[in-house]
């Protein structure tokens, strides 16, 4: 179950508070270079490349004043063109208030045989297509309109808001998608979208009294292996979870991790050739939830079972006094040999390893608040 690594300069596409930076390394991974504000003011959720010609950047932005939308860049960030129709929910024929999208949360590029189509997941949860690189957006009915929409989202809202993330495509079938709701669980289409179904069979829910509901989770990012597509792997509200299909039930795996850090954090990221490799990054989820570094001693762990044995990775990384977490989208992994990890903090800094996790270097501080991190590989 393994493919080429890859030997090129890796580009770190950030997403912070206050704008878009780009951060360039060269091929040891010990030169990084900064650039940007891209759109400084703007919130960017999400900044990505699309792998399919790796020349087109997608961005998920917002400001104050001026709502939310989607830029498209086509020379790798060097110019920006504003959507023509970002997503957004029809208004109501009856004229009652409507849904309207807070802000485009995460994007994904859709399957290698639709090098067109990208999917966008918003706040809140709602679910748009484009099929035009990104230029113009549409809802997707089968979700944004289902009966069941309104009870699987329900009335618990994340603090910052209800938001749809975590889309996946089965890179055998595009018509085969995967999405997660925070809250509201994971849920599964086989038919590009016109239909949901819930895959929430196993998972603990720490605020619904029913032993195991079939919705109602909050999974906080979940992610999909491109060599083994029938196993996932899901970094929820309530622990680490890992689920291989057929059979349709997660199996928590993060009991195993010590228990004075317990298995609650918002990234996970698997190794890109071994599918039982996955990093995460636990948080102090105790009590009133204060979304830091456990003890104010920051760290990465490790399995390379599939979630039987956690390793302890914090070489490099403060020791002590450091209470910052890392968000849902703010972890990535490059495809060199040994994997090069990143991540990108509350506090503005890039943390890098260029040996799997062993040890860890601060690329870059001072940055805004870091929302998203993504690692990409472009020709120079």
């Amino acid at each position: 179950m393994r493919n080429k690594p890859t030997t090129g300069a890796v580009t770190l596409l950030i997403g912070t508070r206050k704008g878009g930076f780009i951060l360039r390394g060269d091929r040891s991974h010990r030169t990084w270079k900064v650039s940007g504000p891209i759109f400084l003011g703007n919130i960017v959720h999400h900044l990505v490349l699309d792998p399919r010609d790796r020349r087109t950047l997608l961005m998920a932005a917002r400001t104050g004043h001026l709502g939310p939308t989607v830029f498209r860049s086509t020379d790798r960030g060097r110019t920006w063109t504003e959507a023509s129709r970002p997503p957004a929910f029809p208004k109501p024929a009856n004229g009652q208030p409507g849904l309207i999208v807070d802000h485009v949360f995460w994007l994904t590029p859709g399957h290698a045989s639709e090098p067109n189509v990208w999917y966008a997941g918003a706040s809140p949860s709602g679910l748009f297509r484009s099929e035009d690189g990104g230029a113009t957006w549409d809802g997707v009915a089968g979700f944004n309109e289902h009966p069941m929409r309104a009870a699987w989202v329900g009335d618990y809202p994340p603090p910052d808001g209800a938001k749809l993330h975590s889309i996946l495509i089965d890179p055998r079938d595009p018509n085969h998608l995967y999405i997660g709701l925070s809250g509201g669980g994971f849920f599964e289409s086989t038919n590009k979208g016109t239909d949901w179904t819930p895959l929430n069979t196993g998972c603990l829910a720490d605020f619904i009294p029913t032993p195991d509901p079939e919705y109602g989770h909050d999974p906080h990012c979940v992610r999909l292996h491109p060599l083994m597509p029938d196993r996932l792997y899901q970094q929820n509200h309530c622990g680490i979870y890992r689920i291989d299909r057929p059979e349709g039930r997660w199996v928590r795996i993060g009991s195993t991790m010590p228990k004075t850090i317990g298995d609650i954090g918002f990234p996970i990221v698997l190794h890109p050739r071994d599918p039982d490799t996955v990093w995460v990054f636990p948080m102090d989820a105790t009590e009133v939830w204060p979304r830091v570094s456990p003890g104010g001693k920051p760290a990465v762990y490790v399995t390379r079972t599939a979630g039987k044995t956690w390793k302890r990775q914090d070489r490099g990384l403060p020791r002590n006094q450091a209470w910052f977490t890392v968000k849902r989208q703010a972890m990535t992994v490059d495809a060199h040999e040994p994997v090069g990890v990143y991540f990108g903090t509350t506090s503005g800094e890039v943390w890098g390893s260029r040996n799997e996790g062993e040890a860890w270097t601060c690329l870059v501080s001072h940055l805004p608040e870091i929302y998203a991190i993504e690692a990409a590989e472009w020709p120079r």
